[in-house]
């Protein structure tokens, strides 16, 4: 055969020829269409540009792209539409199998023993993920499909496992790129000709794994991989995708994020590619957790710190997508920035689905369904679609959370849309109502689950307030804050509640009485526990003006039993006195048991340093109110002030008994503020018990939890804390500074696994 010639099929073909035999039809052909046929023919190992085909048919002519594409229609029609394939944005590609004595395409011919693309970076953790991937395939699953957000790393994941598995595959594994395919009829013809055959068929007798990377967009050919499965069966396939396939037999693997030791590894990594001098960082785990452990967003971040120290990159990560840029020009052009890899998700969302994405995107936090369908008018058919979508995260305990990168691009489409301050408004309007419908729950029997439910909207409150201010609305800002305080209080968020106050009284001047006498009360508590006495003695008293003057008795108990405690921690004991018999005469006439329980504590706590007989009366009577309506805050309360008074009549046993329980209890809500109360009559208990050491250690991870927290003991707490660090000075000498500072390490948690340790021998 001449240097020109090339065989197509059984047939010998020339140059000058302007016949071609197809399927044995005579078939005319123009000079150009064979020429544009002989280019890619010659070429078919690869993609052939429209502008190298017009150079190689047309030389040294200018010719419209129109002309091209008038050919290539009508070879298609000759040689049917899948002989040559359209990559988009790049070219055509010639896709026909040739003569068995012609070389096969190169994707073919690297089908055994594998067509897997070389890899030029480090693979980094991910060791459960391929040990449970690579589990499936060869434990019998034939279909297995990897969801995940984009960016998250599908694609290098299942190149690892694959490139495991190539001895396990007698006939190879194929590699099957689709993101450059447009048409869902054409995965049929790609996925044949990554196999070098002409029809599916073919791999009925062929033992191999298919790769198929990037099906989300051509969902609607799930049904041509489940017909391959029918088909072949000896053929297992691993898919990655942004959703799942909803064929039988599939296994879905959802990808999470990159753990933080792993993400900050992959980041440093690919930030040495550029500055080999970088070493670890503080601010390294920082941008992992901005950029939710997203193994894209990593290294599109870490191709910046070759001008952006990485304290300066977290700096600019406040707003990501658009640093987010700048990725390999060898990467597909929507991962060469974070916007696209998400917009590509996005734009295969119908509309409906696509105006729900974006309204979801104005919880910061997660959300439970009932929020969802309240707040942005959704159901849970889409809230399930957009999880198939990868892009909602369900957490468990029927809540979902949108990555902060995609809640990002969300917020760009919520912002950029009418209907932005009607879903705020929606969303502030339902977390108001739950923040009231909490309230009286913090203080019974489900106080726990309340607390913890607080605790999961935490982010959402914030927004709702930040909302209400930005809005003007000080009403609803002052309810908000006002009715949320005892979650504040308990959870020893202080600088943050008073932040709060500030804001939504600086706007609040034509608030409601009820709004603005719970404003007050909130903030009044807040300064009372930072130690401004005179500031929250000057509140309470205007709360319990409004309080009475409104006819709102429960509150009003509570306003001046917060007045008398402020009194008395003044030296105002006769006011103190005073307050106390208002509060408990309202609470007894008006039923309120848990009020005058209140009421009963506080009385006994003044009294333990004078009359302690008297205190632990009221204290026990008040204990038993507390446990009657399940109150664990007031409970825990009480055991803590009747140890106190264990301790100072030598029981120690007692007292040690009364805080292992009010410890319980009080880490079982979060209680913040009676547990450095309990650990500084624990640190008091265990010194007398002999344990000099733990006493001190307990001493300085109180007062490290105080200065952490913005929190003033109370009086009591305080005198036991100076009590306990001169004894245990004294009985430690030079080793009470070491002791001190050890504790002082230690969190809240761990400080109460100490004393109850201490306390139950």
């Amino acid at each position: 055969m001449g240097s020109n010639t090339m065989r197509f099929g059984c047939f010998e073909v020339q140059p000058e020829a302007r016949q071609l035999l197809v399927n044995g039809v005579p078939a005319k052909l123009g000079a150009r269409a064979f020429d544009v046929l002989l280019a890619l023919i010659e070429r078919r190992d690869r993609v052939v540009g429209k502008d190298e085909l017009l150079d190689l048919v047309w030389p040294g002519l200018v010719v419209e792209e129109n002309n091209l594409q008038v050919h290539i229609s009508a070879l298609r029609k000759l040689l049917g539409p899948h002989a040559l394939a359209t990559i988009p944005g790049r070219g055509y590609r010639f896709t026909v199998l040739l003569g068995a004595d012609e070389a096969l395409p190169a994707a073919a011919s690297t089908a055994i023993p594998h067509s897997l693309p070389l890899q030029r970076t480090r693979f980094i953790g991910r060791e459960q993920e391929l040990a449970e991937l690579r589990g499936m395939l060869a434990g019998g699953a034939r279909l297995v499909t990897v969801t995940g957000a984009g960016g998250s790393g599908k694609t290098r994941l299942a190149l690892q496992v694959a490139a495991g598995l190539v001895a396990d595959a007698r006939a190879g594994v194929i590699f099957v790129p689709l993101a450059p395919v447009q048409e869902p009829a054409l995965v049929a013809a790609t996925i044949a000709l990554a196999a070098g055959v002409r029809e599916l068929k073919e791999l009925r007798d062929r033992d191999a794994l298919l790769v198929l990377d990037n099906f989300e967009h051509l969902l609607p050919a799930a049904a041509e991989v489940g017909t391959l499965l029918s088909l072949a069966p000896e053929v297992k396939i691993l898919v990655t995708s942004r959703a799942r396939l909803r064929l039988s037999g599939e296994q879905e693997y959802a990808l999470d994020p990159l753990p933080p030791s792993d993400a900050a590894e992959l980041f440093l990594d690919r930030a040495r590619a550029v500055r080999p001098d970088l070493r670890s960082h503080p601010a390294v785990s920082a941008i992992c957790e901005r950029l939710d452990g997203l193994p894209l967003a990593l290294e599109l971040a870490a191709s910046r710190v070759k001008v952006l120290d990485p304290s300066l990159l977290l700096e600019r990560l406040a707003r990501s997508l658009p640093l987010l840029t700048g990725g390999t020009r060898d990467a597909p052009e929507r991962q060469q920035t974070l916007r696209a890899t998400i917009g590509w998700s996005y734009t295969l969302l119908e509309e409906p689905l696509q105006r729900a994405f974006h309204r979801l995107a104005v919880f910061p936090g997660s959300f439970s369904l009932e929020a969802a369908e309240v707040v942005a008018r959704t159901d849970i058919d889409q809230v399930t679609a957009l999880v198939d979508w990868s892009l909602l995260k369900p957490i468990g305990g029927g809540r979902f959370l949108m990555l902060e990168t995609i809640r990002e691009f969300g917020s760009e489409r919520i912002e950029e849309s009418a209907e932005r301050d009607e879903v705020r408004d929606r969303h502030l309007g339902f977390f108001l109502q739950l923040v009231e419908r909490a309230e009286p729950k913090l203080t019974g029997p489900e106080q726990r689950q309340w607390h913890d439910r607080l605790a999961a909207e935490n982010d959402n409150i914030r927004e709702a307030l930040a909302y209400a201010c930005e809005s003007r609305d000080g009403e609803r800002a002052l309810m908000l804050a006002g009715t949320i305080w005892r979650f504040w209080w308990n959870r020893g968020r202080l600088a943050e509640a008073l932040l709060w106050y500030e804001r939504a009284f600086g706007i609040g001047q034509d608030a409601s009485p009820t709004a603005r006498a719970r404003g007050l009360f909130g903030m009044a508590l807040m300064a009372d526990t930072g130690g401004d006495f005179e500031r929250a003695r000057t509140l309470h008293e205007e709360a319990a003006d409004v309080f009475r003057r409104i006819g709102d008795t429960r509150w009003l108990v509570l306003a001046l039993t917060g007045l008398a405690t402020t009194y008395g921690y003044m030296g105002d004991t006769r006011r103190a006195a005073a307050m106390n018999d208002e509060a408990l005469d309202l609470a007894d006439r008006s039923g309120d048991i848990r009020g005058a329980a209140v009421v009963r504590s506080n009385l006994g706590l003044f009294l333990i340093g004078g009359d302690r007989r008297r205190a632990g009366a009221l204290l026990e009577r008040a204990l038993e109110d507390f446990r009657s309506v399940g109150d664990t805050y007031g409970t825990a309360n009480c055991l803590v002030n009747l140890a106190v008074i264990d301790l100072h009549g030598g029981e120690t046993e007692a007292a040690a008994a009364n805080l292992r329980e009010s410890l319980g209890l009080s880490s079982s809500i979060g209680d913040a503020h009676t547990l450095t109360a309990s650990l500084a009559a624990a640190a008091a208990v265990v010194l007398a018990r002999g344990d000099p050491d733990a006493g001190a250690r307990l001493v300085g991870a109180v007062s490290e939890a105080c200065s952490t927290l913005g929190l003033a003991l109370e009086p009591l707490s305080a005198r036991l804390i100076t009590d306990t660090t001169a004894a245990a000075r004294k009985a430690l000498g030079r080793g009470f500074d070491d002791a001190w500072a050890a504790g002082a390490k230690l969190d809240l948690a761990a400080a109460v696994g100490l004393a109850v340790k201490k306390l139950g021998g």
